[in-house]
């Protein structure tokens, strides 16, 4: 308690010398919650994989059926591991089983994360008076609309970015300011990070150096060492238990995940290249991508003038790295090391990269924009710098607040998928029923979910077992025009082992067909 109480008194104190700068801090959080919570059971994303989710998480919270893997991964046929799906339980039962609870969870989460880059920055490059860098990284990523698509629907990897820059600053705490024990928060938010997505691997050399830079710094000192090699080997383990229901079930199913993981590795030469220096012509693309889908709203030359003055920056401080004091220079190599490793690892994946893949540093140009900003201002005689680069500061907001996501008509993904589901409820009365979805990128566990929920008797489909789950009434949801639909002729495996068919009936439902089926028996 009086921990607690101590840590009250020094934000309270902190508050009243800090007026103006909490009110700013006050006011980004405040816009970026009201970014990423409005209306967000209209906005978030609920198809096929987030109806899954729910339905696993809501089978542990009725029947205790314990996870020990979590979401497939889209490419390599590996598992993630079940953390993620443990996170959800909470929020899911208190919004009495709403999918709509683990999306504020996440939201919440990337509001917590808006204060920690505020924080984190203000920590790695403290002046006096205002932290105008750590105001501007964390105003930046409250209104990055790339940052709020992903920070309001309920999906494994929206979480990273949290994990991801607490892991980063754990390791800084060791490393800098000795704090050891701070070990065990870098391992707990490493196993989340990477259990949110295996683009978390890459955070994994920043804590390998850092690591090792602590230990080159404390080996000589024999009482040290026994405080740190004490946190190293429990962290260890805490690590390796979070990791172990995944382990368990490698274990349990002959080793599939790992063989897959191996062979994505080491065979799947035309997804991921295993030599380094096949990075570096996409090192610069990729800076240029990053610049304009996370930092510059989509604006192309926004993004290739930020991707350039990134270098010049960097460069610059790194030349100038003698006239740097020393805090702010071991603060910049952290964001260096953070975002390099990242550039290499995703110059050597040869396939599209999606704006989510970036989750595992998301917050780091952020941070380095607002610190070299500052720091320019700051240490620029020439008045004219400074203008210049308050310009681009309001030209990055603007493009910023002009390109977010809020403008556009939300996608009601969540409340089709409960109309929808009625209906075919309603349709199949007390029946036995089977069920599928015709779509591009769709299927059937947004809409299983609600069915599931209501008690429906919906039935999968199992060629092994037709006699048992092969029902009368085949409810097929076709998500493309009409023309595209052949619900009779579909190849999909329900269509094909439901057998000879005909239409009975169809219905528009919320932008989507619904057609039953029923058996048509030779005579």
């Amino acid at each position: 308690m009086k921990f607690i109480e101590k840590q009250i008194t020094k934000v309270k104190t902190w508050i009243k010398n800090n007026k103006k700068e909490t009110i700013l801090l006050i006011a980004i959080l405040l816009l970026g919650s009201f970014l990423r919570l409005y209306r967000i059971g209209e906005y978030m994303t609920f198809l096929g994989d987030e109806g899954r989710d729910v339905i696993i998480v809501r089978r542990f919270l009725v029947d205790f059926d314990l996870m020990l893997i979590g979401p497939g991964t889209s490419i390599g046929n590996m598992y993630l591991g079940p953390l993620y799906y443990y996170m959800m339980a909470f929020p899911l039962w208190l919004f009495n089983y709403s999918p709509v609870g683990p999306a504020v969870q996440v939201a919440l989460l990337g509001v917590v994360t808006i204060f920690m880059v505020w924080y984190i920055t203000r920590k790695w490059f403290p002046v006096k008076g205002i932290n105008y860098a750590g105001l501007v990284a964390a105003l930046l990523y409250a209104i990055a609309p790339t940052v709020i698509i992903y920070s309001r629907s309920s999906w494994n990897p929206n979480v990273m970015p949290f994990f991801a820059l607490l892991t980063v600053y754990s390791i800084w705490k060791v490393w800098k300011e000795k704090k050891y024990w701070w070990l065990m928060v870098a391992s707990i938010s490493f196993a989340f990070a990477m259990q949110s997505h295996y683009l978390g691997l890459l955070l994994l050399p920043v804590l390998g150096i850092y690591w090792l830079l602590t230990f080159g710094k404390v080996k000589k000192n024999k009482k040290v060492l026994k405080v740190f090699k004490k946190a190293s080997v429990l962290s260890g383990l805490v690590f390796a238990f979070l990791m172990s229901p995944l382990v368990i079930f490698d274990y349990r199913h002959g080793w599939r995940n790992f063989a897959a993981m191996s062979e994505f590795f080491t065979k799947r030469q035309a997804t991921v290249s295993a030599k380094p220096w096949k990075a570096l012509p996409n090192v610069w693309p990729n800076l240029v991508q990053i610049a304009t889908r996370l930092t510059s709203g989509y604006d192309e030359r926004v993004g290739v003038v930020l991707a350039v003055l990134i270098v010049v920056f960097v460069l610059g401080i790194l030349i100038k790295r003698k006239k740097i004091k020393k805090k702010f220079l071991s603060s910049y190599y952290i964001l260096f090391v953070w975002l390099s490793f990242a550039l290499i690892g995703l110059g050597l994946y040869k396939q599209s990269i999606y704006d989510h893949y970036y989750g595992f540093f998301f917050p780091a140009p952020f941070i380095l924009i607002g610190a070299l900003g500052a720091g320019i201002c700051k240490f620029a005689k020439n008045k004219v710098v400074t203008k210049l680069l308050i310009l681009g500061l309001f030209v990055l907001v603007g493009v910023n607040l002009f390109n977010t996501p809020i403008k556009y008509p939300p996608n009601r993904q969540y409340q089709r998928s409960v109309e929808v589901a009625e209906k075919v409820m309603e349709l199949a009365g007390e029946e036995k029923f089977n069920f599928t979805v015709i779509a591009e990128r769709n299927y059937d566990g947004a809409y299983g979910y609600f069915m599931e929920k209501d008690g429906a008797k919906m039935v999968a489909i199992d060629a092994q077992i037709l006699d048992e789950t092969l029902a009368e009434q085949l409810f097929v949801v076709c998500e493309m025009p009409r023309e595209k639909c052949s619900p009779t002729s579909n190849p999909k495996a329900e269509i094909a082992n439901f057998g000879w068919s005909k239409v009975e009936e169809d219905w528009e439902v919320a932008g989507v067909i619904i057609y039953k089926l029923v058996h048509v028996y030779e005579l």
